[in-house]
């Protein structure tokens, strides 16, 4: 997908969230599969030709899940920690691949590292995304506990994004699991209450209260199909929209 003449952007300025199992290719024994990042990167400078502001926040199952770890006997905060190390990881291939396509890229690090990425400031990042940078927000919000759900919610509000687009597996939000009930009902729009009262599996409660007070709408996308990361970074009307109803 590269027209010649870029769609102009419906948002001015938004926060893509990738999960880190979105890096790898299925079944694959990699944790990152180069061509997928590279797909995904190229899919990301396709919508940033129109103009949009982009920061992307990525997490890090496809190395280490701090939940899961914990669980079996790992101190929590600990694991945490290990899986905001993962997340940068994935932001450093996403960013290697985006500058690879000519997208002027910046990683910053809610843990400062600063022989492989800037340390999260507000500010700068607020500028470099006002210079057509696209900003990867890494190592989730520094604190442990918190999941890169929050973390997208959190850089959303702080950047005064239009909107968070949460790239998935399923094309948007159900009532059920559609590959255990054939019959689950899919929204094309549903409120923050909705998602809470019902659990619906988009984000959990913190990302949502943060969401519902900034007045930052939260549309779910399926990413598999070749395009779509552009598609909705444009405003295509795919995948659920999530807002306050």
């Amino acid at each position: 997908m590269s027209d010649t003449t870029p769609t102009p952007a419906k948002f001015k300025r938004a926060i893509l969230k990738l999960s880190g199992e979105a890096l790898r290719e299925p079944g694959s024994t990699d944790n990152i599969s180069p061509e997928i990042v590279d797909r995904i990167a190229l899919e990301i400078r396709d919508a940033v030709k129109s103009g949009l502001q982009l920061g992307v926040v990525v997490g890090g199952g496809n190395f280490w899940r701090g939940a899961s770890a914990s669980a079996r006997g790992m101190d929590r905060a600990t694991a945490d920690y290990v899986g905001m190390l993962a997340t940068v990881m994935n932001a450093l291939a996403v960013q290697s691949s985006l500058e690879h396509h000519g997208v002027k890229c910046i990683v910053q690090s809610a843990i400062e590292m600063q022989n492989v990425a800037e340390p999260f400031i507000r500010r700068k990042a607020e500028r470099h995304l006002e210079d057509g940078f696209v900003v990867i927000f890494a190592a989730g919000t520094g604190s442990p506990f918190f999941s890169t759900d929050t973390t997208a919610a959190l850089r959303a509000s702080e950047m005064r994004a239009d909107v968070i687009f949460k790239a998935t597996m399923v094309d948007g939000v159900y009532d059920s699991d559609p590959k255990k009930n054939p019959n689950a009902k899919r929204y094309e729009t549903v409120s923050f209450q909705e998602c809470l009262s019902q659990q619906l599996k988009v984000m959990d409660a913190t990302a949502f209260s943060l969401c519902m007070d900034n007045h930052i709408p939260i549309i779910v996308f399926d990413m598999a199909p070749s395009g779509n990361v552009t598609r909705a970074l444009l405003g295509d009307p795919i995948g659920t929209v999530v807002n306050g109803g």
